[in-house]
């Protein structure tokens, strides 16, 4: 097949997810166009195209930490500020659409309103990924009427919706759009077998001089991503393990200095760096403020054989079960009474995160997520 792979930004989560999904997909021998704003290098095989703004302000779904100051929430934007955008990206995707046989856009977002108006006008069939980061703000207000009304325009004649989860699908797109449950399907977030896995951990406890133990929290420093929560877990648990943040945001020197001496803010990491800190932590958790969709750094820690604790609720349960780590109460009291019980008693941490290897293996081995995303698609043209 001939797929376009479309995004509003380069993306954090599902930024990775569209270009892992690239990768395995020219792996499988498919082509694929790949585009965003500042595309650069793109992916390894695919043709990368980039959308040039005539701003520098990149429109986002939420604040990405690496974009700095230069960009702006769409679900924030008055309808003539955000219909500004659409020629940049129209004409990226004019440049390719009748090439392709079919365009997969990620994101309820501009996105999805660019993907509807160039299929529609050159009969390409397309699906959207309708992750809950882009559709969630409507549910608190967000977005210029006249915006969402063009991309609930989009859900509606879209030909398929992707989700990671069924609580993406039921509580945050179906609640608020009208579309059929049987127009879904739902393909979670895969992860990376070789760079997550146990025995990766080469260097690692010498580069950072790590100790013998301890619970990582990987994510964006931001306050809606819950650092401080998992800051004030430490207290139940510190004489035990120290906590280890990473990732960027303005919260890192704040954090720190709450954290005190239970642990450390690392800030941002490379992802090589990253897989090996995950692979070797004993405990990996998060607690954002609000429910996650799915939860990227929990399969990334199945995979990395961690067992997890994190908060209960949302898309979260779909990926951590009973056997592989302990979903909480929504408190850092429970937060850190979990991840205590997980450091007290290391056998149900070694029969855990060998279940948890052996569920990464089974439910998000990426060369298995694209199998069944490729046979949808084919289904739609």
């Amino acid at each position: 097949m001939k797929i376009a792979i479309f995004l509003l930004n380069s993306g954090r989560g599902s930024g990775e997810l569209a270009r892992m999904q690239a990768r395995f997909l020219i792996e499988a021998g498919h082509e694929v166009w790949f585009s965003h704003p500042y595309v650069g290098e793109g992916v390894a095989g695919a043709t990368n195209v980039d959308v040039l703004l005539e701003t520098e302000i990149i429109p986002v779904h939420e604040y990405l930490p690496a974009a700095n100051k230069n960009q702006k929430a769409v679900s924030t934007m008055q309808y003539e500020e955000a219909m500004a955008y659409l020629p940049a990206y129209e004409k990226a995707m004019e440049s390719y659409i009748e090439e392709v046989d079919i365009v997969l856009t990620h994101h309820a977002n501009l996105s999805a309103v660019v993907t509807h108006n160039v299929c529609q006008k050159h009969n390409k069939p397309f699906v959207i990924y309708t992750h809950g980061t882009g559709i969630e703000p409507r549910h608190h207000g967000g977005y210029n009427d006249q915006v969402w009304q063009k991309i609930e325009a989009a859900l509606i004649a879209a030909n398929g919706l992707l989700v990671t989860t069924e609580y993406v699908r039921d509580e945050l797109v179906m609640n608020i759009v009208d579309v059929p449950k049987g127009k879904f399907a739902v393909v979670p977030c895969g992860v990376d077998l070789v760079d997550f896995r146990p025995d990766n951990v080469k260097g690692i406890s010498e580069k950072y001089n790590l100790p013998a133990q301890y619970v990582i929290c990987p994510g964006a420093l931001l306050k809606v991503k819950g650092p401080q929560n998992v800051v004030e877990a430490s207290k139940v648990y510190c004489h035990l393990a120290e906590t280890i943040f990473i990732g960027g945001g303005d919260m890192q020197d704040e954090l720190q200095a709450a954290l005190g001496d239970r642990g450390r803010v690392l800030g941002f990491v490379s992802s090589d760096d990253k897989a090996k800190l995950i692979n070797a932590a004993t405990v990996l958790t998060a607690a954002p403020e609000k429910k996650e969709h799915f939860g990227i750094i929990y399969a990334e820690a199945l995979a990395g054989g961690t067992p997890s604790v994190a908060y209960e609720g949302g898309g979260v349960p779909a990926v951590i079960s009973p056997d592989t780590g302990i979903l909480v109460e929504r408190s850092p009291e429970k937060l850190g009474q979990g991840i205590l019980q997980l450091l007290e008693n290391p056998d149900k941490r070694r029969v855990m995160g060998l279940e948890a290897r052996l569920r990464a293996e089974r439910l998000f081995s990426y060369p298995q997520l694209i199998t069944e995303l490729v046979n949808w698609l084919r289904g739609h043209i």
